[in-house]
């Protein structure tokens, strides 16, 4: 029996990794799988249609909203759950059997969160910390938060936003295998147009007294260190020790300081950007103090 859910997959350029997602997620799971796609010149639009999935077309302005939002506003989804799942993320047969489970005790949820295993170097990762998200909740139930932006990134769809919920949320503990094929050299290109993205949110968000006033502890504890050098080497610290990265040897060590090398980047920027904010303000004020002639 198909359950009452959509799955979306934001994709470019995602074929080598799309095969793998589409035959996972298999014929007899959702309601609808949809990709949505920016402009791929693989065979990313193929490979979805030979698999029975819709294709939608998106193409970014550089303003809010960004690929999530945009389709839960532009192609909303008929189905009362809607799951958005990356071209990289594999559902195992133990994840859909507890989510065919937990959506048919049609529990007082309105979303759930996920989480995932993580591959590297071809394997799986046995320590550090693993990753969640909340990425499966009713479509009525809310959107990615909205980060409004003016093009001062190049990332077309939501990264590490959040969806906001009006409801209760769960999770589910089985976990999802994240298994990207695209090698090292792709992660370290990815993880610095995140150090990018993430160090402008940064300076956005603690310039807004306002929000900032409503961040969890979490996010006190971890924007408080962002503008330290000192997140980094807790992070390596925190999964290489505590969270036992160490049983996957040397692969976990380089993994972890990949992570503290990304968390490193992030604070660099920060201090970049604010310099540059400095630099402009005294030179406007500089401009002002000028003498009339």
């Amino acid at each position: 029996m198909l359950l009452d859910l959509t799955i979306a997959i934001p994709a470019r350029n995602e074929e080598k990794n799309l095969p793998m997602c589409l035959d996972a997620i298999g014929t007899d799971l959702a309601r609808q799988v949809v990709v949505i796609d920016s402009g791929s010149t693989d065979r990313t639009r193929e490979i979805a249609r030979v698999h029975g999935a819709e294709v939608v077309d998106f193409v970014w302005n550089g303003k809010f909203p960004k690929k999530r939002n945009w389709y839960l506003r532009s192609h909303t989804p008929t189905t009362k759950w809607v799951l958005f799942l990356d071209a990289d993320e594999l559902l195992t047969d133990e994840f859909k059997a507890e989510l065919r489970e937990t959506l048919g005790r049609n529990e007082n949820k309105v979303g759930y969160w996920l989480r995932y295993t993580i591959y590297f170097l071809g394997k799986q990762n046995k320590g550090g910390y693993f990753l969640h998200k909340l990425a499966l909740f009713q479509v009525s139930a809310g959107e990615y938060e909205r980060i409004d932006e003016d093009q001062w990134s190049k990332l077309d769809m939501e990264i590490h936003e959040h969806p906001v919920l009006t409801g209760e949320i769960g999770t589910i503990r089985s976990k999802i295998d994240h298994k990207d094929l695209r090698g090292v050299s792709y992660y370290v290109t990815k993880h610095n147009e995140y150090s990018n993205w993430e160090a402008a949110r940064y300076l956005k968000l603690t310039s807004d007294t306002q929000a900032a006033q409503q961040w969890s502890w979490m996010q006190k504890v971890k924007y408080g260190l962002m503008q330290t050098p000192w997140l980094g080497p807790i992070y390596f610290l925190g999964s290489f020790f505590l969270m036992g990265g160490f049983r996957d040897g040397t692969r976990g060590f380089s993994f972890a300081i990949l992570k503290m090398a990304y968390f490193t980047q992030t604070y660099l920027k920060i201090r970049e950007l604010k310099q540059a904010e400095k630099a402009t303000l005294a030179q406007t004020k500089s401009k002002q103090t000028e003498p009339v002639v």
